[in-house]
């Protein structure tokens, strides 16, 4: 097949996943937003489809926002509004937006749509049970333990609030007053003498989506700023605020040219909040990896509930610390790629899939036995609150992509990075803080000097229990679990196939002696053995894959 109808082809079926999406309605038209942000992980094809959700919804009647108008602002729109437009400017997954004018300011006024608590009902109704599924499927092959119903709850009581238009209005004067001081960021002021839960009445205050890039081109923008400016305003709402915007699609955030280049943000419905001890895990986690310091780090996640300390945190340690020096050789690396791009023009050369293949091998040899190990006593968890915050930079990586091919949030964070650094180093509480770390190591360590004649007796006495052979020593042995969790499949599966087989015997006697009922039961029986005895060798087929993996010899 050409490249030109694989193209086509593509695009027939964006087209049908956009419509059905539509269909499905608000909650999935929120997801389908979601990804028609990554252009690094779709299809030029899905990307453009899957970008009408952001603002070509198809909008609901306009007599309908009329009725809704003069019934939540109690009178006619002619009154209260010089003009109401009846056509709608935008319409999106939960509501559309008309223009106005009041008292003689261009104003938009934001309906929400009609029945749109009974349509949450449902779908949530329906997500939750797929999240309840995932809860007991989940094979947490990664080592973080998720739980899927507290993230489903997170997102329900979010999608919730975002049906309630007068919540919205007071994140949005919360946002506005937390950017006061930042002349990048514009909020539409709120008008809430006419605002109420199911219309809101705002500044109108136009812009250039931020994904048009030709627009953007045309109005004089530097781009590579913008991705700057998105990066750094999510990491001021996240480390400084505790308040950010969970929503960030291009749909939601525009430009135009003043300051030369400024961030509007609009639809302030879904927001996340941090608290201060997850805040202050936050950074530490950024003072531990400048300072490649892997103890700071694990510190500060479990300070957070992402890790939860085991019996053994040796491998946990190990591979923390093998992540931190593969992360400072790999900026090592891009400060070399960008002085030799300014001495030798097109030297980068990209690596070949081989060379890519070698590269994994490397660090799986390094790190795969602790990666086992963390998999099976899995540590991590995913708190809900984290949910919003991955969701949020993973759309700005793809804006950030899509404004620059070179994009890298990792380079933007780290000036941002160093000047926290800097602000913690000449702090008075994070001086005291430190102070009392150190306090507090020294006076344990005198309260072991003090208890070490104890320790020494311990000691005497588990070498006397170790010569009379009394003592049981618990070796972890990886090689021989991973072995044993295999010899666990590959009878699992065995045992299904025996089972599928006898089944299918007895259903063909029972159906040949017309015994109809019985033998219906035992095809399903069969089926339902026959569907594990699949499952089961996949499941065979990855425990070796693994194994070649970690060995070097995939």
């Amino acid at each position: 097949m050409t490249e030109e109808k694989k193209s086509q082809r593509r695009k027939v079926l964006a087209k049908w996943l956009k419509e059905n999406i539509l269909r499905l309605g608000p909650t999935f038209i929120k997801i389908g937003q979601q990804f028609s942000t990554r252009v690094d992980i779709l299809a030029q094809e899905y990307v453009d489809q899957l970008s009408e959700l952001q603002d070509q919804v198809p909008p609901f009647p306009s007599e309908t926002a009329v009725a809704i108008v003069e019934e939540e602002l109690g009178g006619p729109v002619n009154d209260i509004f010089e003009r109401f437009d009846r056509e709608p400017i935008a319409a999106a997954s939960l509501g559309q937006v008309h223009r106005a004018k009041f008292k003689g300011q261009e104003v938009v006024v934001k309906v929400q749509r009609p029945g749109l608590k009974d349509l949450f009902d449902i779908d949530l109704k329906n997500l939750r049970v797929i999240a309840e599924y995932l809860q007991k499927v989940d094979p947490k092959s990664d080592g973080a333990k998720r739980d899927w119903v507290a993230i489903y709850d997170e997102c329900a009581s979010v999608l919730y609030q975002e049906i309630d238009y007068t919540k919205e209005a007071a994140n949005a004067e919360q946002f506005a007053d937390n950017f006061k001081d930042m002349d990048y960021v514009k909020v539409p002021t709120i008008l809430w003498e006419y605002t109420t839960p199911q219309v809101l009445t705002m500044e109108y205050v136009p812009g250039i989506k931020i994904n048009r890039i030709k627009a953007l081109d045309q109005l004089g923008v530097d781009r590579k700023r913008l991705g700057r400016y998105a990066v750094e305003s999510y990491l001021e709402q996240i480390l400084s605020h505790g308040f950010f915007h969970a929503d960030p699609h291009p749909g939601n955030i525009a430009v135009d040219d003043v300051n030369g280049g400024r961030l509007i943000f609009y639809d302030f419905g879904m927001m996340g909040s941090i608290s201060p001890n997850i805040r202050e895990g936050l950074l530490e986690v950024f003072y531990g990896v400048y300072e490649k310091d892997a103890e700071k780090v694990l510190q500060a996640m479990v300070q957070m509930g992402v890790l939860v300390p085991t019996g053994d945190m040796t491998a946990v340690r190990r591979t923390a610390q093998f992540f931190l020096n593969s992360f400072e050789e790999r900026l090592a690396a891009q400060r070399r790629e960008r002085e030799m791009a300014t001495a030798e023009l097109g030297f980068k050369k990209p690596l070949t899939k081989e060379e890519k293949i070698e590269k994994k091998k490397q660090r799986l040899a390094a790190i795969g036995e602790d990666l086992l190990a963390i998999a099976a006593d899995q540590p991590f968890r995913f708190p809900a609150t984290f949910t919003f915050v991955v969701r949020a930079f993973s759309v700005l990586d793809g804006i950030g992509k899509g404004l620059d091919p070179r994009f890298d949030i990792t380079e933007i964070a780290k000036p941002y990075a160093l000047e926290l650094l800097r602000f913690r180093e000449a702090g008075v509480e994070v001086i005291i803080k430190d102070f009392r770390k150190r306090w507090d190591r020294q006076s344990q360590a005198f309260y072991n000097l003090f208890r070490q004649a104890d320790r020494v007796e311990k000691l005497a006495q588990t070498i006397q229990r170790l010569e009379q052979g009394d003592l049981k020593l618990r070796v972890r042995a990886l090689e021989s679990e991973r072995a044993f969790q295999r010899v666990a499949a590959v009878q699992s599966t065995i045992g299904s196939a025996v089972a599928a087989g006898s089944l299918i015997n007895l259903a063909t006697i029972l159906y040949l002696n017309s015994i109809q009922m019985p033998a219906t039961i035992a095809y399903f029986l069969c089926a339902y053995f026959g569907l594990k005895v699949l499952i089961g060798i996949v499941k065979v087929k990855k425990f070796d894959q693994r194994e070649r993996l970690i060995t070097g010899t995939a």
